[in-house]
């Protein structure tokens, strides 16, 4: 697969649910900067048929590498990064899973009848992460009753597989020194900040410092009615250099745990 094209439509897939993302490239954009991207996440289930090794695959064909993993005991999630073996240049890839055999009974039976709805033959494909949702339209009761439980697995049952988010890597930036000057310029532009965890998660002492604006909120068509639902966010990274003078490539789980936070519905109601 042409990876130029892939990501290109990764990132038109990711701004059609995701407005506020393609405002804050302009702004930049306006100011003179040129915006690169520091990674970019995705989010599945720990099941086989949709698992990180899955939605790996067609990055690992285009040159990357396994690298990181981290684990969030309080959302039951794992997760792994990649990075590209000879461009420096390319976006990371950052891949969370909620695993399965952590969460109740109920809620563990309710995914893998979404999943067994769709042709096995759909997660097989290469272009897996830009298909959406690929199973039958969201039942509102359902979403309440993972929401309950899980709000990773709610926004996953309503937007499937995308890009949860972008994230604009603030040390290429030239109009901007440090994360809380690109903070301000955002909310003096109306963005409203995810706070969870202090505006900036992380500090210069474990090499990176990580932001982000709230999700979009985006009409959703359930079976019983159309809701406002949380789709994608979009996130800042500013990166330190290490004790031998490069740039920290990896990430940090007490940090990306609230970055998750992003796409909160319970955010959205006090922000």
């Amino acid at each position: 697969m042409d990876s130029k094209y892939f990501f290109e439509q990764l990132w038109q897939n990711y701004t059609a649910i995701t407005p506020s993302a393609e405002k804050v490239k302009t702004l930049f954009e306006n100011k003179g900067d040129t915006v690169f991207n520091d990674h970019i996440a995705l989010r599945t289930f720990n099941d086989p048929r949709v698992n990180i090794e899955v939605l790996s695959r067609p990055f690992l064909t285009m040159g990357y590498e396994a690298k990181g993993e981290y684990h969030f005991k309080a959302k039951k999630l794992y997760a792994k990064h990649f990075e590209h073996k000879t461009d420096a240049n390319a976006p990371k890839i950052f891949i969370s899973e909620l695993l399965l055999e952590e969460v109740s009974l109920a809620l563990h039976s309710s995914i893998q009848k979404i999943l067994d709805q769709v042709n096995p033959t759909v997660f097989e494909a290469e272009d897996l992460v830009l298909k959406g949702r690929v199973w039958e339209k969201p039942v509102y009761a359902v979403y309440e009753k993972f929401l309950a439980e899980s709000e990773y697995a709610a926004w996953m049952y309503v937007n499937g597989f995308c890009s949860n988010h972008f994230t604009v890597d603030v040390n290429k930036l030239k109009s901007f020194d440090t994360l809380s000057e690109v903070n301000e310029f955002l909310k003096l532009c109306g963005f409203k900040m995810n706070t969870s965890g202090g505006e900036i998660k992380g500090n210069s002492s474990l090499y990176l410092e990580q932001s982000s604006i709230l999700a979009d909120t985006i009409d959703v068509a359930f079976e019983e009615k159309t809701r406002k639902i949380t789709s994608c966010y979009y996130e800042f990274a500013f990166r330190y250099a290490k004790e031998d003078g490069s740039l920290f490539t990896g990430f940090v789980a007490n940090s990306a745990d609230k970055i998750f936070e992003s796409t909160d519905m319970e955010l959205q109601k006090t922000s």
